[in-house]
């Protein structure tokens, strides 16, 4: 048995119905599971809600989907490295519910846990507590989220075995662990798959069980933000 897919696009275009909600790894370009992406836009399906730290850049990553306007609704921490989704916010076209970062990562957690709920203190007193249950333990007010669970997860992995167990590189371990855990269908891009048994078990961060489809990622890596400095004892051609 094997969880790997030689083309795993047509099999993500047959599962996607409009309506429906993603969880998608990544945070900026970072561990962003380009190749899925690429197949949503091509599978043309409408009004989705996604749900993901951001949504890249512009032409980028998660923006992509904006330009396609097949996004109706976000559930993210941060809009300012993509100008179109800022414009699509305050035009009133995108429908935006800003979460906190670790509450964020924690509902979807959460919702793969199956946890339908937990409290936190975080947001209490803002607009992002406004409407929703409180409650006071140890003399502290907390406010209720809700775990998510998404219809489809997206992730990307540095390394996999063909059962799906994953492996994330540095700081592309960042949401794609709890988006795993939160999909009801999770597919996952890896850059690397191996057979089983070739993964450490204390080197997996995400367990085989969450993940139903896998396939090889292709697409390049695209650089965020580039920031250099001299090296120490070159010249910068400016010396006269």
């Amino acid at each position: 048995m094997t969880k790997v897919i030689d083309d795993i696009a047509p099999v993500l275009i047959d599962t996607l119905k409009d309506g429906m909600t993603l969880a998608v790894g990544g945070f900026g370009l970072s561990g962003v599971p380009t190749d899925l992406i690429n197949a949503v836009r091509d599978s043309g399906v409408k009004n989705l809600t996604i749900v993901s730290n951001n949504l890249g850049t512009d032409g980028k990553g998660l923006g992509i989907l904006l330009e396609t306007k097949q996004i109706s609704k976000v559930l993210a921490s941060y809009v300012g490295e993509n100008k179109l989704f800022m414009k699509q916010y305050i035009d009133g076209e995108l429908d935006v519910e800003f979460v906190p970062q670790g509450t964020l990562a924690e509902r979807m957690r959460a919702g793969g846990a199956g946890i339908p709920g937990f409290y936190t203190r975080t947001g209490v007193g803002t607009l992002v507590a406004e409407g929703k249950p409180t409650a006071e333990f140890d003399g502290e007010t907390y406010v209720l989220e809700r775990g998510i669970v998404a219809d489809i997860a997206l992730v990307h992995a540095h390394t996999s075995d063909t059962d799906g167990n994953l492996r994330y590189r540095r700081t592309a371990r960042n949401f794609n662990p709890p988006a795993a855990m939160s999909g009801r269908i999770t597919f996952a891009e890896a850059e690397h798959i191996v057979e089983v048994g070739e993964l450490d078990p204390d080197d997996i961060h995400t367990p085989g069980v969450f993940v139903h489809h896998l396939s090889r990622a292709t697409a390049a890596k695209e650089i965020e933000q580039r920031t250099v400095r001299p090296r120490p004892g070159a010249t910068t051609g400016q010396e006269a």
